[in-house]
């Protein structure tokens, strides 16, 4: 079985690794999250992922509460360093080659991000996981999803989040929320929709990248998206 996608970029949310206690990383949930990308590895897709940090540090939640702003995006940076390392150990021990590029460098434990490097290890069968963000403060690990999609020339971001789709409201606060089949870039703009940043979708409407948004919670879901299945929402496409 083939994928519908030749290369495609998934966005991670930090949030996602850390199961029920919220915080940190849930060595089971990371182990799901890694069988989920082997098994897309193994239609023949070229993978790359960008993990945020929200598990062990949010800047703007840190700024928030006193701390300097930037300071704060930096640690949240090396925090998503971190869940993709913990990401690569589960990928290769389920027999995945990996590659960890971060935008800060620390060549103790991951290579640079170079674009062509990326995309030759992506050629040579490699996942590749993006960490460190843009490498610049102020700026979401969505669009850095965004920016490293657009360089690699991926043909989709497949946005991981924890409910099923976008909403025209927050389905947590609002039973009455409506979930959204598609829609389009001016009206995800438009209507302020919270699923990803502004400048992040600004990026995928400038360079025709589609995101498809769903439900990582939900078994075998990334799988089904890579086959080309109707999940979640699509915006743009």
């Amino acid at each position: 079985m083939k994928g519908r996608y030749q290369r495609i970029l998934l966005k991670l949310s930090g949030e996602g690794l850390a199961g029920a206690d919220g915080n940190g990383i849930d060595p089971a949930v990371i182990a799901g999250v890694a069988e989920q990308i082997r098994a897309v590895h193994a239609l023949g897709t070229q993978l790359s992922v960008v993990i945020g940090g929200g598990n062990i540090i949010r800047g703007m939640t840190a700024a928030s509460q006193g701390m300097d702003r930037a300071n704060a995006d930096y640690m949240g940076m090396l925090a998503s360093v971190i869940n993709s390392m913990a990401l690569q150990d589960s990928l290769e021990k389920a027999g995945v080659q990996t590659r960890v590029q971060t935008a800060l460098e620390i060549p103790q434990v991951a290579e640079v991000y170079i674009r062509r490097r990326a995309i030759r290890h992506m050629e040579k069968g490699r996942v590749v996981i993006f960490g460190g963000g843009t490498g610049n403060p102020y700026f979401s690990t969505d669009t850095a999803a965004a920016l490293r999609a657009a360089e690699i020339g991926a043909e989709v971001i497949l946005k991981a989040t924890q409910v099923d789709g976008v909403y025209d409201r927050d389905p947590v606060k609002d039973s009455s929320a409506v979930r959204y089949e598609s829609l389009s870039f001016h009206q995800a703009m438009q209507e302020d929709l919270r699923f990803m940043d502004q400048t992040a979708i600004a990026l995928c409407r400038e360079n025709s990248l589609p995101i498809i948004v769903f439900d990582m919670n939900v078994s075998e879901s990334i799988h089904r998206v890579a086959l080309g299945e109707t999940v979640g929402t699509i915006v743009g496409g």
